[in-house]
């Protein structure tokens, strides 16, 4: 019996967004492959992963003819050596009739660096001109947000430090947003910062 054949009883039972579910399952085959069990080192992440995974592909099973969809995971491993997963890209939302949708807004994948006097961070936000990204600083967010009628960017960045916001200074080039933030001291500025491009 062919496993792959619709007709066969055992097929209709799966649930069709589990990519786990093939006896040649090739993401089966990853999650299960010791060496990349011994890179995390931690059954709840490999967990963690499986769950993204899964959402994703629902999420590809709910996307229009068509209209693109961008989704995928940035692994960090941090300074204690644990892995800090990040995922990117369309979101999977609830529409007002409570029908399982994709999001125009893509969350762009970011990297933060934070130095001994500044917070470095870079933003990936291709196909969108300097002058539709709207970037606000406070003291201990950032947020990016680009509306045109080519792309929907959104992201809010909880920064890792408290920073002087009138010291942002940020550039675009070539779909990438280089921002730069100076560290402070720990006294409050709970206004907000319009940053200009260059």
């Amino acid at each position: 019996m062919n496993p792959f054949d619709d007709e066969n009883p055992e097929r209709k039972k799966r649930n069709p967004n589990d990519m786990f579910r093939g006896d040649d399952d090739v993401f089966r085959d990853i999650f299960n492959d010791n060496r990349i069990k011994d890179i995390f080192n931690d059954d709840k992440v490999m967990d963690d992963i499986k769950k993204m995974a899964e959402e994703m592909m629902k999420m590809f099973t709910n996307a229009q003819p068509g209209k693109p969809v961008v989704h995928g995971y940035k692994i960090d491993f941090g300074p204690d050596g644990k892995p800090q997963i990040e995922d990117f890209g369309n979101r999977s939302i609830r529409s007002p009739e409570g029908q399982s949708t994709i999001s125009d807004e893509i969350e762009p994948l970011t990297d933060i660096i934070e130095g001994e006097n500044d917070v470095a961070i870079t933003v990936e936000i291709p196909g969108v001109e300097r002058e539709d990204i709207d970037l606000v600083a406070t003291e201990d967010t950032l947020e990016i947000k680009v509306d045109s009628p080519k792309r929907k960017y959104h992201k809010r960045i909880d920064l890792p430090c408290n920073v002087k916001t009138k010291s942002t200074k940020a550039t675009y080039k070539n779909g990438i947003l280089d921002i730069v933030l100076d560290k402070k001291e720990k006294k409050k500025d709970n206004s907000g910062f319009k940053v200009s491009i260059e």
